[in-house]
């Protein structure tokens, strides 16, 4: 198939990588279905386009998620992307903050796939890309309900990815660091209330990301190119980091990781049934 007669579905169009990565893929000639919880925020996108269709769509609601699909007709590539960041201590996060995540973060995403996934298992082929992030791979303090969201999409598409790829159906994660997008800004969320205890750990970082929106180093366009440049491969990775500051923390994850396993090395053999003895 040629690029330009692919249909991609992507969610969560309004700002960020969604919107960088529509403008693209509609300048290319590509078939795009952008949508967005409110279709207002992203007409200039798709106007004067016959590529393009803005549809609503809050991934939450199982009516809207339908109602998409079947609009769309067959999906080449969905891009699940629509997501935010819930910050705080664990101990001040509220169920009314964290909870709402996980339904847009983890449970739309997963409904999103299972709507799209039979259509490209009968056609044996399709591209599901799952925006991660660094924190799907990397905790850190605040991030402690984002992380779980964003891990869980890891661990899901990690198994996803084996699952069907014998049916010709390929899986990527994205998982960038620091970008300039709206994500440490407006789209970013906390907790009402701070214990000072956490200051130090917590609150400082959380001050730093908000100092830093709109500075940091990953440019949303860059990151655009990369996730089509992906999609195009014939053999795409399963993980794709990026920005130079996803890479380093990740590998400083590995390198920390793969020490504490030697360390422990005869701890985890020990706690096995010893070998039977030859007789």
């Amino acid at each position: 198939m040629s690029n330009n007669n692919r249909t991609w579905l992507i969610t969560g169009c309004s700002t960020g990588f969604g919107r960088a990565l529509a403008e693209i893929l509609i300048a290319r000639g590509e078939r795009v279905i952008a949508t967005a919880r409110k279709p207002e925020q992203i007409a200039d996108l798709v106007a004067g386009h016959a590529n393009a269709t803005a549809l609503k769509l809050d991934v939450t609601s199982s009516a809207d998620i339908a109602a998409a699909v079947a609009a769309a007709g067959d999906i080449d590539v969905l891009v699940n992307n629509a997501g935010y960041g819930y910050l705080t201590a664990f101990e001040e996060g509220e169920a009314s903050g964290y909870r709402p995540q996980f339904e847009t973060n983890l449970f739309g995403l997963i409904e999103m796939t299972k709507a799209v996934l039979p259509r490209m298992r009968q056609r044996g082929s399709g591209h599901i890309v799952n925006i991660a992030s660094v924190g799907g791979l990397v905790g850190n303090p605040g991030s402690s309900y984002y992380a779980a969201t964003k891990f869980a999409v890891v661990g899901l598409s990690e198994a996803l990815s084996q699952e069907v790829a014998p049916l010709g159906i390929k899986v990527t994660l994205v998982e960038p660091g620091p970008f300039r997008t709206d994500w440490g800004g407006r789209s970013l969320q906390s907790s009402g209330r701070r214990i000072d205890a956490y200051k130090a750990t917590v609150h400082e970082r959380l001050d730093l990301i908000a100092r830093n929106s709109g500075h940091q180093p990953g440019d949303p366009v860059r990151a655009a190119e990369a996730i089509i440049a992906t999609v195009d491969s014939n053999a795409p990775p399963l993980n794709l980091i990026l920005g130079a500051i996803g890479l380093r923390a990740v590998r400083a994850k590995l390198a920390r990781l793969t020490a504490e396993i030697d360390k422990w090395e005869p701890i985890s053999l020990g706690a096995d049934y010893p070998e039977p003895k030859a007789s």
